[in-house]
């Protein structure tokens, strides 16, 4: 597939962007798992904006909504599992990134996640993120971008049929 990435924007995400967002969710479930319960327990939105959403970004392209990622606090089941002590900085996860079908392996996802990360780091914060191993091709490409696994969690919403999600970061540069 080729590199659209010259002509995807990524752009903060605004109220008017969520039914867009939740069809390509929706689009990109059934090849990619994510997430992993659908249809949800409760309304796609809900999903999309989370508690303790810090920021958020769409990818565009041609001015259609192709992907999204946000950053949030990290859940407070999982803040223990990412603690560190001072004066390593506070972390801060990067969240609900998924793209539409027409353009994975394009770079857009790539982009997205880029964007989480600097404003993770302008702020002056600690990347992080959890996957779950059923998502194998999301894993690699966290592993080839740098990111280490730093430990597992099973957080309460967690199906008992399902694997501990893998908890990552992204180590500073020094």
């Amino acid at each position: 597939m080729p590199d659209v990435r010259a002509s995807v924007a990524v752009r903060p995400r605004r109220p008017d962007d969520l039914p867009a967002l939740v069809a390509v969710l929706a689009a990109q479930q059934p090849g990619s798992g994510y997430p992993m319960r659908w249809p949800l327990p409760f309304p796609a939105e809900e999903f999309v904006v989370r508690p303790g959403e810090r920021a958020a970004w769409v990818a565009e392209r041609e001015g259609r909504v192709v992907g999204h990622v946000s950053v949030t606090d990290v859940p407070p089941d999982l803040a223990e599992a990412f603690a560190r002590p001072a004066p390593e900085p506070a972390p801060a996860m990067v969240a609900v990134l998924y793209v539409d079908p027409a353009t994975q392996g394009t770079g857009t996802g790539g982009l997205l996640l880029d964007r989480a990360v600097a404003w993770i780091r302008d702020a002056g914060l600690r990347p992080v993120l959890d996957v779950a191993p059923s998502h194998p091709r999301a894993l690699a490409v966290y592993r080839r971008r740098g990111w280490v696994e730093v430990g597992t969690a099973r957080p309460a919403w967690l199906r008992a049929d399902r694997p501990d999600l893998i908890l990552m970061e992204l180590p500073l540069r020094r």
